[in-house]
């Protein structure tokens, strides 16, 4: 956990440390952490593996708008909803904080800016279906954002959105370095024993 200081600093802290393999299981949208181990790996000339669980795929009753980032789901809000629950994490809100609609924003720690007219909750999954249909029912939301971090953990507010047919604006994950890619704990662990022998 933590910071390195640049891809630089992370090789040489591979070299020193004599690591042998590096799995990036950072979050789908740690793009910048994923980049500079791509670059720290090749520098120190160890064998990266990239972790990443599935993303998220649309079933049927599904009302999905798809996004290449915080900016365009903000400027896509005002033509679909007025009231809109905002799952996408403390730092990106910024991108929402002109867009003159209510919302309801729900952050595991506490954000640095919300939006103007806002409702913050600060809560920690896991979530359920039923907790998830009642929130979105109490405030009236008319439209859901979330990023695309894929797993079962979150995918209850998706069931929720589904069942009251509301749209869900989903922000599609950074592009990442080309790089060997496994989507199970088990398959990383796998290539690991491989890896080293």
């Amino acid at each position: 956990m933590g910071g390195f200081g640049g891809s630089d600093r992370l090789a040489d802290w591979l070299r020193a440390e004599r690591v042998d393999a590096v799995v990036d299981a950072t979050h789908p949208f740690a793009a910048r952490i994923t980049q500079s181990a791509a670059v720290a790996a090749r520098e120190a000339g160890v064998p990266i593996l990239l972790l990443r669980r599935p993303g998220w795929i649309p079933g049927d009753g599904d009302d999905w708008r798809w996004v290449g980032s915080l900016e365009e789901a903000a400027a896509l809000l005002p033509t679909i909803g007025g009231r809109v629950f905002l799952t996408t994490g403390r730092q990106g809100l910024a991108a929402f904080v002109g867009v003159d609609l209510w919302f309801l924003v729900r952050c595991v720690d506490e954000p640095a800016t919300v939006p103007g007219r806002a409702r913050l909750l600060l809560d920690r999954g896991p979530y359920t279906v039923d907790g998830e249909l009642a929130l979105m029912r109490e405030h009236r939301v008319d439209v859901l954002v979330t990023k695309d971090s894929g797993g079962d953990a979150t995918s209850a507010k998706l069931s929720a959105a589904r069942r009251l047919g509301l749209p869900v604006v989903v922000v599609r994950r950074p592009a990442v370095p080309d790089l060997r890619s496994v989507e199970t704990v088990e398959e990383a662990v796998r290539w690991l024993g491989s890896a080293l022998g």
